[in-house]
C-alpha cells in the first residue's frame, strides 16, 4: 500500500543519498592512480604514488584513504594549506630531493608546511639549507644617490643589486604625473645605474624632469624622495650624506646607503 513520505523520512533518505555519494567519490578516488588536489585555491594534479611515497605522512594518509579529507565543489582533494609553497612539497615528493629556485626566501613557511604533512626529510633538508645560508657571508649592496644640481649631470642613482634598480623603476612608473607604458629607457645607463639630466627648472624653481619629446615624467626632487623611501623600505641604511644643512636628506648632495 503507498503511503507519503513525512519530511523526517524525506531528510534521512536524502542525507543517505548524499553520503552515498560522497562515500562512492572517496572510493573512485582512492582507487584512481592519478589524483586533482586543491591546495589553498591552486589544483595540483599528480600520481597516487607520488603522494604514497613517504609511508605514515598526511599526503599518503589521505591517498590511501587512511585521513579523512574534505572535497571542493568540483570533487577534488581539498587541503587549506599555502597553494604557491606546495609546488615545493610536491617536487621533494617526486624528486626526493629539495630543489629551489635562486633566491629563495621562505624557509620558515616551507619548513612549516613539512611539518604538517609530516615530511620529516623535507624538514631534514629545509633545516639543512637554512643553516648554510646563516653561515654563508651575504655580499654588501651598496646604495649611492647623488644629485649635482647640473643639468648636463642630473640626478644619478646607483646600486650595485639591478633588482633595486629594477624595483626603483617600477615605483617611478606608478608615481608620474604621464601615463608611462614603462620605464624611459633613455635614462637607463646600465643595469646598476640610472640617471636623470636635462630637467628644466620651472618658475619656483622646481626642477621638471622630462623625457626626450618633452613628456613629463615627475619633478626631481620626487624621483629623489622616492628612491629614499624605496632604500628604507628594503632594508638599507644610511651611512653617509653630504651637505644635509637645509634639514633634510631628500635635500643632500650626496647620499650612501649600505644593506
Amino acid at each position: 500500500m503507498e503511503r507519503k513520505m513525512n519530511r523526517r523520512e524525506r531528510e534521512e533518505d536524502c542525507e543517505g543519498t548524499h553520503n552515498s555519494t560522497e562515500e562512492a567519490d572517496q572510493g573512485k578516488n582512492r582507487k584512481s592512480t592519478v589524483l586533482t588536489l586543491n591546495v589553498g585555491g591552486y589544483l595540483y594534479i599528480t600520481q597516487k604514488q607520488t603522494l604514497t611515497k613517504y609511508p605514515d605522512t598526511v599526503l599518503e594518509g589521505i591517498a590511501n584513504g587512511k585521513i579523512p579529507c574534505p572535497f571542493d565543489a568540483d570533487g577534488h582533494y581539498f587541503i587549506d594549506r599555502d597553494g604557491l609553497l606546495f609546488r615545493h612539497v610536491l617536487n621533494f615528493l617526486r624528486n626526493g630531493e629539495l630543489l629551489l629556485p635562486e633566491g629563495f626566501r621562505e624557509n620558515q613557511l616551507l619548513a612549516q608546511e613539512a611539518e604538517f604533512f609530516q615530511l620529516k626529510g623535507l624538514a631534514e633538508e629545509v633545516k639543512s639549507r637554512w643553516e648554510k645560508e646563516q653561515l654563508t657571508p651575504r655580499e654588501t649592496t651598496f646604495l649611492e644617490i647623488t644629485d649635482n644640481h647640473d643639468r648636463s649631470q642630473g640626478l644619478r642613482i646607483f646600486c650595485n643589486a639591478p633588482d633595486f634598480i629594477s624595483k626603483i623603476k617600477s615605483r617611478i612608473v606608478l608615481v608620474s604625473k604621464s601615463r608611462l607604458d614603462g620605464f624611459p629607457e633613455e635614462f637607463s645607463i646600465s643595469s646598476n645605474i640610472i640617471q636623470f639630466k636635462y630637467f628644466i627648472k620651472s618658475e619656483n624653481g622646481t626642477r621638471l624632469v622630462l623625457k626626450e619629446d618633452n613628456t613629463f615624467v615627475c619633478t626631481l626632487e620626487t624621483l629623489k624622495f622616492e628612491a629614499i623611501m624605496m632604500a628604507l623600505k628594503c632594508g638599507f641604511r644610511l651611512l653617509t650624506s653630504l651637505d644635509c644643512s637645509k634639514g633634510s636628506i631628500v635635500h643632500s648632495d650626496a647620499l650612501h646607503f649600505i644593506k
